[in-house]
């Protein structure tokens, strides 16, 4: 069996676009990346928070921007503006798609007509679901690790975990 028979572990990154802690959590996450590559699938699952008033709008925005290519770019770039993003909401939003060079007009147009808040609305109920309480969550191999009160040891605790997923 070659290397592309096998599936990736998967990686579920219970996120929200408001949260600084989840901005934290980016160094993990690319870290993650260059060590396995496409070997480990990583997945933002949104859980917007209810102290974040922007988070859901936010959700919904990434929703728009990885149909248009650029999910996990438009994501980390949210991210690196939470503070702006809880000042100046949708604006920030529709700023970062045009920086990216996404079709803002159609981002604005999803916040509107609400085209994936079915989306966003099945992820958070799914974390509540499995016991997500705050973010960043992550699950990986059917083991949930919180990152919400700390992140310390988590980057090696999903390491051994994807190791362990990607041996067997």
């Amino acid at each position: 069996m070659s290397d592309s028979d096998i599936s990736p572990a998967v990686l579920d990154v219970w996120c929200e676009l408001q949260c600084p802690d989840c901005h934290q959590s980016l160094d993990d996450i690319r870290a993650l990346r260059a060590r396995y590559g496409d070997r480990l699938e990583i997945r933002l699952r949104h859980f917007p928070l209810e102290k974040h008033k922007h988070s859901y709008a936010a959700a919904q925005a990434a929703e728009e921007a990885a149909e248009q290519g650029k999910g996990w770019e438009y994501a980390e770039a949210v991210l690196a503006r939470t503070e702006e993003l809880g000042a100046r909401g949708e604006q920030v939003l529709v700023a970062v798609a045009k920086e990216l060079g996404l079709d803002a007009e159609e981002v604005d147009t999803a916040l509107i007509d609400g085209r994936h808040m079915l989306i966003v609305d099945a992820d958070q109920a799914e974390g509540k679901a499995i016991g997500v309480t705050g973010t960043p969550t992550y699950v990986i191999g059917g083991e949930r690790l919180d990152g919400g009160k700390s992140q310390e040891g988590l980057r090696e605790r999903i390491a051994e975990i994807a190791d362990r997923l990607l041996a067997g």
